[in-house]
Formats: structure tokens, sequence, C-alpha cells
């Protein structure tokens, strides 16, 4: 994907669109000198900048500090609306409404409505014709996992377990695509937090708990979602989040202080960031809730200011997450008013805020602190230009309306769906298969389906459960055995879930989470089966009939008993709209599993935090367990085998800026084709300051027929070993280096090699 200037620079270049249609090359002299006298922010052919610029002259404060605020759109623009974020679909625009909420100051953006492209454009022309220089306003919504009543994807943290950055970024292509239809121009995701505590609600939204992988599926979302231009009708704004380091509170709880060090924050919780923003450019992002040592990171310009903007080059905007501001006041105590707190967050870097204060004490409060001095109009101007910024970029300038022909066409087209049933076949992850149980024969007789996810399409956090086609376990296992008897139970009563498992050649017991157990503010103090499940699961094993578990969750359980005596066990984490399917697939044969887990499983909740790539000092071994994970990260299993053989590195000859070079040969030996999620591991035996036992530094997913033999090669940047050093700086230092190559963080192939690296230790300035 092209640089900032580049992109930029192709937008500065485009063809001028007048009104009537007609391309630059028809324009008529008097139609190019009219043009001429446009004001220079009205000009298409003009740079980004320099529109900027003249736009911002021409804004009075209170313009300026409207720019910067967010509304809420299906309460209170429309006739009616299903809830309080969805416009009814033929409700009406009201702009007697919009009136009286933006009179003639324009709208930064607009929230919670999730148009139709006819509904959207009424607003947008109400707001371009109602504020004199007719800047337009951006409609934002939720993107996590699909867009709206659009095609359902399998959910984040099943998307990483496909380990594949082709998915991940035609998932956000096609969300982007489905949004952009509609008008909507900016997406909330993805969510690139490194989920380092299960016990936390908002892993399902994560890819898990390496920054490494984060940051390779994080980028291959933002160029699906952005494309090589968001000045189209297909691409949208990309807003990672939350920045940064949200995914390891303490006790797990959402919102709850993160205990890390500037060396853990740029090293771990940021590197899963870094790429959206230095590769893929993403043009927002969102400040999280929390604070990190005392800092809340809504006032910290470190990271807002220093990091994200001077050392990572950021040119979006920054939103607040719902209510972060606020927390400053009313939480944090780092203000002591409402006013305080919001000249804070745009003096510390913020650019908008998210519902935080009510829209005329907020504005107000930041238009008195520059008349007062409290908030310097460079930092004023800053964030107003940030969000002007994307505007502009976006095309809304030029061509602010969507063509409502467009949606139908784009709404859950066929290539969507392909794309999701096969995002959630690849994810499916195998975590045990004694006796090979599976795949089971599609001649079975008698099929018990039980439990509370048998008859249910379990989606995940952020997506309806009615919306898609919902296809449940027991839907795709009828559908693909039609002649096999199916009977099913939720398992509420266990003594009849144990009568119709009696009947039955074969159980399968769905059992996992659900929305209200798992998701935003659902965090737990335990890991295990929730409910009745595991009674349930005890009682049914014991029938002694065959039994496969099936796991639909949002974060990794504590399934110790189940390992133990469970012949086999799938986990599909959330897998979307055709999850049964996939499933179906999986279990039958004609779908071979790959998916490989992005988390650890632990024990118990007394292991945590559990990760694989933890610092050497850290003691697993417990008076009452062995620490090891129950899974490792990294693990799952497949229907064939695979063998690795000839780990070989290609080191940089002394003081060169080559990269590393590894190649490592993956046979199938197994009788049938199957995928195998080939993963490296690194370490630097001895280093300045302590880092980790082992971490991921490279990963292929490939395809292999039986016997076959493949050469995988990687290329490791030398900046991809760097380390933040005592002194405060990144640094490749010299030594001896240990990499593995296998199928898991476990992984036992090994090979050594040394770097004598050009830059002297002190002198690498960032980690590019």
């Amino acid at each position: 994907m092209g640089s900032w200037v580049s992109i930029f620079s192709r937008l500065a270049r485009g063809m001028l669109v007048c009104a009537a249609g007609l391309t630059q090359t028809h324009l008529t002299d008097a139609s190019a000198q009219s043009t001429q006298q446009l004001p220079l922010y009205k000009q298409a052919d003009a740079s980004i900048e320099g529109r900027i610029d003249d736009l911002l002259r021409r804004m009075t404060l209170e313009e300026k500090a409207r720019q910067l605020d967010m509304y809420s759109g299906a309460r209170y623009l429309v006739e009616s609306h299903t809830d309080d974020t969805h416009a009814a679909l033929d409700a009406a625009f009201l702009p007697e409404k919009a009136q009286r909420l933006w009179g003639d100051l324009g709208v930064g953006s607009i929230h919670d409505l999730n148009p139709t492209p006819e509904q959207a454009n009424s607003i947008q022309k109400w707001v371009i014709a109602h504020n004199h220089l007719g800047i337009p306003a951006l409609f934002i919504e939720e993107g996590l996992h699909g867009f709206d009543t659009g095609t359902v994807f399998p959910a984040p943290i099943n998307l990483a377990a496909t380990w594949n950055p082709q998915i991940a970024q035609q998932t956000g292509a096609a969300i982007a695509a489905e949004a952009r239809a509609t008008g909507v121009a900016m997406i909330l995701a993805p969510v690139l937090d490194l989920a380092r505590d299960p016990r936390w609600g908002r892993v399902e939204e994560d890819f898990g708990e390496d920054p490494y992988l984060t940051g390779q599926l994080g980028l291959a979302y933002v160029r699906g979602a952005q494309g090589d231009t968001i000045d189209s009708d297909h691409t949208v704004v990309a807003e990672p989040k939350h920045f940064a380091g949200h995914g390891s509170p303490e006790g797990g709880t959402n919102t709850s202080p993160v205990h890390i060090g500037e060396r853990e924050l740029r090293t771990v919780m940021l590197k899963s960031f870094e790429p959206a923003f230095r590769e893929g450019h993403a043009m927002a992002t969102m400040a999280a809730y929390h604070e990190i040592d005392g800092i809340p990171i809504t006032a910290d310009p470190l990271l807002l200011k220093t990091i994200l903007r001077q050392e990572w080059g950021f040119r979006g905007f920054v939103l607040s997450d719902l209510g972060a501001i606020e927390r400053l006041y009313t939480v944090h105590h780092v203000a002591d008013s409402p006013k305080d707190a919001s000249c804070l967050a745009i003096r510390s870097g913020v650019d908008m805020q998210f519902y935080d204060f009510p829209q005329d004490v907020f504005q107000k409060a930041i238009v008195d602190c520059v008349r007062e001095g409290s908030l310097s109009r460079f930092d004023f101007d800053r964030a107003v230009r940030s969000v002007l910024r994307v505007k502009f970029a976006l095309g809304l300038f030029d061509h602010p309306f969507v063509d409502p022909a467009l949606n139908p066409r784009v709404h859950r087209s066929q290539p969507h769906l392909a794309v999701s049933l096969e995002s959630a076949r690849e994810s499916m992850t195998l975590l045990k298969d004694d006796g090979h149980l599976l795949p089971l024969a599609k001649s079975t007789q008698r099929i018990a389906v039980i439990g509370p996810n048998a008859d249910v399409a379990r989606y995940g956090d952020y997506e309806r459960e009615s919306n898609g086609q919902h296809i449940s376990l027991l839907d795709g296992i009828r559908a693909i055995v039609p002649q096999a008897t199916v009977i099913s139970s939720p398992g509420k009563d266990i003594d009849t879930a144990v009568e119709l498992a009696k009947q039955a050649d074969v159980v399968i017991l769905g059992l996992g989470e659900w929305q209200g157990i798992s998701g935003e503010g659902f965090d737990r103090s335990s890991l295990d089966l929730p409910g009745n499940q595991e009674q349930l699961l005890e009682a049914v094993v014991a029938t002694g009939k065959p039994v496969v578990l099936v796991l639909e969750n949002g974060r990794p359980l504590t399934i110790g008993w189940a390992k133990q005596h469970v012949p086999a066990i799938l986990e599909a984490w959330y897998p979307g709209e055709f999850g049964g399917q996939a499933i179906a697939e999986t279990l039958f044969g004609d779908n071979n599993p790959a998916g490989r887990l992005t988390i650890t499983f632990p024990r118990t909740v007394g292991q945590l935090p559990d990760f694989y790539n933890s610092d050497p000092s850290r003691i697993r071994k417990y008076v009452d367990d062995d620490g090891k994970p129950l899974f490792p990260f990294g693990f799952g299993l497949s229907y064939t085998s695979f063998r690795y053989d000839h780990l070989v590195v290609n080191a940089p000859a002394p003081r060169s800026d080559v990269a590393i070079g590894v190649t490592v040969e993956v046979t199938n030996t197994g009788d049938r084709d199957g995928d195998e999620v080939a993963q490296l591991y690194l370490r630097e035996n001895v280093t300045s300051v302590e880092t980790p036992d082992r971490s991921l530094v490279g990963f292929s997913r490939i395809h292999l027929k039986p016997k076959e033999t493949r050469t995988i090669a990687f290329r490791i940047p030398q900046s991809q070993v760097a380390i933040w050093n005592s002194e405060g700086k990144w640094a490749i230092e010299p030594g001896r280096f240990t990499v593995w190559a296998g199928g898991s963080s476990e992984a036992s192939l090994a090979a050594h090699f040394r770097l004598e690296p050009r830059l002297n230790l002190g002198d690498f300035p960032s980690n590019d």
C-alpha cells in the first residue's frame, strides 16, 4: 500500500467532477474560470493540506468545536427507530430535529444510526446546506465482524485462528464495502488489544495474545477496509482499537488499570498496533478507557502525540472510547470538572469525544479553554485538522452522497458470504482426537446433539443472532447427513439428555458460552463451563457412548476434565452465520481442520496470567499444579500429520542490515490433504534487558497433499529483533540467537546463529 504522500497525491491529481457529472476534460472555459473562483477548500484538484488550511481560516471557534463532537442518530434524527442504534428502514429524516440539534454549526460525526442510503443522503444534504461552509458529516458505525444486517462473519478470535492474513484482508474489504454502500464511511474496528487475561469478556474481539500475529492480521484487515484509497464507494476508514494495552486489565475486568512499564508497552502492547499505522496507514484510532501506571490513555501525550503521531506518522484522528474522557473526571480524578477533562483530553492528543459529556458542555468547554489560553490554538486546530483531513481524504467534500443502487448489489453479496464460510472453515481448531474418532462416518445412523449451543448459532458480541442465515450445529449436522436420525436436547434436564444419549451411536455436545456471559462488560471470575454444563458433560460421558465436544465460546475455558475424559474436542469459537455448516463439515471430514490457537488455554485461573511468551523469570510450577497449559499457543490438530526437517538460518554478514533468512521443510506424512500452519519462534540468548522465552516472528499457512514436502522461507528484518533497552532506546544487540520451527509454540526443531548488526547499541531510532 502506498504512503500517505502517494495517497494524497493521487487524490489531488484526481479528475474534478462538476455538478453535471462532466469530467475535467469536458469543462468549458467558463466552467474552468468558475472553478478557479471557488474557495480553495472546495477545489477538488487542490492538495488536501492546502484545502484544510483554507477551510480552517474561515471557521469560527464554535464551528471548529462542532467538528470534534459525535452525535447519536437513531433517537434524534428520524421519525422512528427499531432501537437506540438503528433507524427504522422506512423512517423519514426530520429536518426540524436536526435544526434544533445542530443549528448552523454543522456536525463532526453521526453514530448509532445505521442508515439506509436514502436516509444518509437526506441527512448529509441537510447538513451541507445548513452550515455556511458546507462541511459534510461523517457517518460512523460498528463493523467488528459484520456491518449492521449484512454478512455475519466469524468473530475476530475465529479470524485469528485461521492464521491467514488473506482471509483477514478479504473480511475487512467485505465489511467496508457493505458499510460504504449505505453512506457509512468509518467502522470501529479492528480490535488489536492483546488478550492476556481470558477472564476479560472482550477476548472474543481480539486476535489473541501475540503481538506479531495480531499485528499482521490487523494490518491485513486495515488494508482490506481502506484499500488503495478511501476515496471510493467501497472502502472506509478503519479504526484500530483500543489504543493501547486494554487487553491486560487488572483482574481481567473491563476498564481496570493495566500494570506495565514503557518497555513492555513498546515491545509488546504497541507491537500489535504498529503495523496497522506504519504500514496500513489506518486513519483513525480509539483511545481506551483505562490507565497505564496511573496515566489515563485519554490524558497521555506520550501515546497519543509522541508515539502515535511523531514516531509512527499517524495522520488520522483519535476518537475517545465511549465515556473515556468523562472518566478523567468521574473515575480517574485527574480533572476536577467536565471542562478540565474535555480540555485535558484535546491537549493530550484526543480529537473527538464519543458521547462523553453533553454536546453543549463539551463544545463550550474547549472553546472557553482556547479563549482563556488553557488549551492552545495549536492543539485545538490539530484536532480539527485531523477530523477534516479524514473527511477530505474520504472525498466527502467532493462527492458526499452514496448511490442508492449500490447497496442492493453489495449487501450480503455472494462473494462476501463465501468469505464468511471459508473463514469459519479455516478457523476450526481440533484440540483432541483420541483413537481417530473424528472424522465421523457419514453412515452413522443415530446422532444425539445435546447442549445449550446445539440449536443456536452463536455469533458473539457486536452482532445480532437474528441476522444472517444463523446455521446452528444441529442445522449443519442434519444437512450433511440427511439420512441419519438426529435427536436433540438443550440439556437443561440432564436426565432427559442422558436418555437421549443412550439411544445414539455418537453424541455431539454443543457447549460453551453466549452473549451475556462473554462480550463487552461480561468478565468472569471463573473459566469453567458455565451453568450446569460440566455436570451435563460428565453425565453424558458416563453413558459410555462416543462423545465429541464442540465448543462455541469467546475465551479459553478450563476444561481439564474434558481433556482427560472426552475423546474428541473441537474448538469452534463463534464462527458466524455459516458456523453450523463449517462445524458439521469438519466433524464429518469434508473440512480438514487447521485452525490454531491464538491464546493459551490455562488449566486453572490460578495460573493467570498464562501466555506463552512470558519472561524466563516466570516460575510456572505450583505445589498443586505443574503450571503447564491445558493447550498451548499455536496448537491445533489435523486429520493428517506433518513433519518438520532441515531448519536452516542464513544470517546476515557482519554489520549488514540485510534481513535474516530462515528455511524449513514441512512434509505431510499422512494420507489426506491438509493445511499446516508453520510457525517460527526466536530468542536472543543473552540481552541487556530480560526478553521473552521465545517470540513468534513468522508464520505461513500452507496446503500439502499426502507425502508432499515444501520448503517454507521466512524473512525476518533485523528491526524485528530490536529491544527497548535500559537507556530507553531501540537497539539491535549483537549476540547468539535460537530459532524454533514447528506446529505450535512448543516447537522443538531448533537452529542457532549469530548476529553482528550494523547499528551500534542505542543508535537504533525506531523499530521500522
